[in-house]
Parts: C-alpha cells; structure tokens; sequence
C-alpha cells in the first residue's frame, strides 16, 4: 500500500462527487424557471439512488470475476470481500477502488437527465435509472474496465470515453426519441432562465474533471500529472474554439458557448488524457468544440428534442475522445498504454472503432427496450397540464424562486 495514492484517490473521489451538484447547477440554469428544482432533483437523487446500488451488487457486476467477457460475477454483493487489503495490481485499498468507481456511476446516468428534462415522471425516471445502471452501464463498465471482452481486445479507456460519455449519449438519443419532445418546441425559443447558475456549474464541473481524469490513473505519478494538464489543456481549447465557432455562424460570442465548449473538451479528453501528449490535447479540445457545436445545431435539423445537448456534447466528444486515443496515444507517455496510428500502430484506431460501435449498438438497443417497458407500464412523460404548469410543482410540490 502506497499512502501517497490513496490519499491521492481518495481526494479524487471527493472531486468526482462535487462534479454531480456542479452538473445539476449546470442543468438548473439551462431550464426554465418552473423547472429548475425537478431538474437538479434528478442528479441530487442519482447521489443516494446510484450508491446503494453500486455497494449492492453494481460493483460486483463491473468488477467481479469475469463471466464470459461480458458481465462480472456476484463476489463483491454488498461489498463483501471489499476491504482494507490493497486491490490486486494497485497500490491502494479495494474499498478506496469501490469508493472512486462509485462516483463514475452517479454522474453517468445522470448526464442522460438533460435529455428529457422538463417532462418525465419522477417514478419512471427512478425505474429507468435503475434498470440502465443495472442492465447498461454496469456490462460496458465490464467490458472496458472490469477485464471483459473490450479490454482484452486492447481498447483504451482512460477515464471514461465510453463508459460514460458516449453511453451516457447515446442513451439520451434514445430517451429523447421515446419520451418525445417537450410541449412548443419548434414553435417557441426555449432559452435558459439563469446561465450565471450554468456557470457556477461549469465551474464545479472543470474543477472536479481533474479528479475524473487524473484519479483514473488510481497513483500519484507523472500519467496522473499528464491526464491533469491534457484534460485542463482541452477544455481551454474547447471553450476557444466552440465560442469562435459561434462567432463566426452566429455573429455573437455568448456565455453559453463558452460552457459548452469547456464541457465538450473535457469529455473529449476523457478517454485519452492518460494516454496522450498535452499538444495532442490541444488538438482533440480544439476539434471537439468545433465539432459538437456543429452537432447541437443539427438536432432540430433531425428532428429530436435533446433539451439540455447532451447527444451532441458528451455523444459526439466521446467518440471523437475515443477515436482520437487510437491517433495520438503513446507509450512515451503511459507505458500501459498502446501507440496509435500516427506512432505506426493502426490496430489500435481499430481497436478504438470497435469500441465506438459495440457500445454505441448495445447501449442503443437495450435502453430502448427498458423505456419502451416502462413507457407500456407506466407512462413516461407527465400530463400536458402538469408540463405546462412546471415539474416543480406537478411532481414535487415546491418552486424554485419564492419572491
């Protein structure tokens, strides 16, 4: 055991946390009024609904004994056999492990909130969570992290590319096509009630991705040293070039250009800030803010209602994040790692595309069958009076502003 990791792991946990109320603040503001308290609910509830399931029996499914490549085994339910003793191959203890990973699963399904915001069902919106957690993210999280199939093929995941960003968006696609889009959208502006809260939580966000990222090296050493500066330098070239971007289309630098950027960067970065140079950094942030603000303006084009962009930001900049580790990585940087195509190893963008697709398909179908089960069920979406009045009140009985 290494004091120095452990200390180190376990303060990165505590960022990692901090990133679920900087991601409801983010939200908040991105809402109207009448929905700013439903929308921050859903993450604040993912803090205690997520947990108990992963001390339950979701860890045990992503890092338990590996059962065919595919999901992991019951070892861990209720934390059993997760201790004091240091975690095999790591120098820190399992129960620091359980306790770090824990925090990927309450951000993850909370990422997908932003795409049916303002109109589901607090009840199916709980009932959803549970089964995705369960039947979605704890197979990927296996399969990239927990020894499964992805992982022997040699496809990299720093931080999360896949297990969380494009699973996260791929999932909003989804829910944003089966719940169906919010009442006048098309036909009047929708437009954030407070974006000086958008910016407080893009703040908490940057501020807690340095845990996300550079804890997922789970040692104080020079990758966490690098995964840091990476993932600082994209999101600084992120917010740069999406709100030059929109300068040039829009003819109007703005504030919310500004947080979407640095959020576009910062998961872009994810899955290759372990593996990559910091130049190379600059290059992914640069193309993620260009290429996912490009993506949110083609959603009303597609015709689906992503209310708070979540397939554009953290769908698109996970692929490219994850596209992008089969180009630059390099084993001058993370000997564990792999070298890309542009270091003379073509295998591992394959690899990378692999990844990309696998995740993308699984993560599409069966988030589809579990909300068209809960739709023939229960219902997703609250009545049209209940939408219109707000959430807030329809679902919670509270307002977010008493004046």
């Amino acid at each position: 055991m290494n004091g120095a990791d452990t200390a180190f792991v376990m303060a990165c946990s505590a960022l990692v946390l901090v990133m679920t109320p900087g991601l409801a603040i983010f939200y908040g503001g991105l809402t109207h009024s009448k929905n700013v308290l439903s929308t921050m609910m859903h993450s604040f509830f993912l803090m205690g609904l997520a947990s108990v399931i992963w001390l339950v029996y979701g860890y045990s499914l992503c890092f338990g004994p590996d059962i065919g490549g595919f999901i992991g085994g019951l070892k861990y339910f209720m934390g059993c056999g997760v201790g004091a003793a240091v975690k095999e191959g790591l120098t820190i203890p399992h129960n620091v492990f359980l306790t770090f990973q824990g925090m990927f699963v309450i951000i993850t399904p909370a990422l997908i909130s932003g795409a049916f915001a303002e109109r589901m069902k607090f009840s199916s919106f709980i009932v959803f969570m549970v089964f995705w957690i369960t039947l979605v993210y704890a197979p990927i999280c296996h399969w990239v992290w927990g020894d499964g199939w992805l992982s022997k093929l040699g496809c990299l995941d720093f931080a999360g590319g896949l297990v969380v960003h494009l699973n996260c968006g791929v999932a909003s696609l989804v829910a944003a096509l089966v719940v169906g889009k919010r009442k006048g959208y098309g036909t009047r502006a929708f437009i954030p009630h407070n974006l000086t809260l958008t910016l407080l939580g893009v703040g908490l966000l940057w501020f807690g991705w340095f845990g996300f990222n550079a804890g997922s090296r789970l040692a104080a050493d020079a990758v966490a040293g690098n995964a840091f500066l990476a993932t600082h330098m994209a999101a600084a070239m992120g917010s740069l070039t999406w709100v030059f971007a929109e300068w040039i289309l829009k003819g109007r630098p703005t504030t919310l250009g500004l947080a979407s950027g640095a959020v576009a960067g910062l998961g872009s970065i994810t899955p290759a800030s372990g593996f990559v140079a910091p130049w190379a950094a600059l290059i992914i942030g640069a193309v993620a803010g260009v290429i996912c603000y490009l993506a949110v303006l083609s959603k009303e084009r597609l015709g689906y209602d992503d209310s708070l962009d979540v397939v554009g930001i953290h769908g698109v900049g996970g692929i490219w994040g994850t596209l992008a580790t089969g180009l630059f990585a390099s084993k001058l940087i993370n000997e564990s790692g792999a070298d890309g195509l542009f270091y003379g190893n073509a295998s591992l963008l394959g690899a990378q595309a692999i990844g990309v697709l696998a995740t993308a398909a699984y993560c599409f179908i069966v988030t589809l069958v579990i909300l068209f089960v809960i739709k023939a069920i229960m219902g997703l979406r609250v009545t049209r009076e209940e939408e219109e009045a707000g959430v807030d009140t329809s679902a919670h009985g509270e307002v977010g502003y008493n004046f």
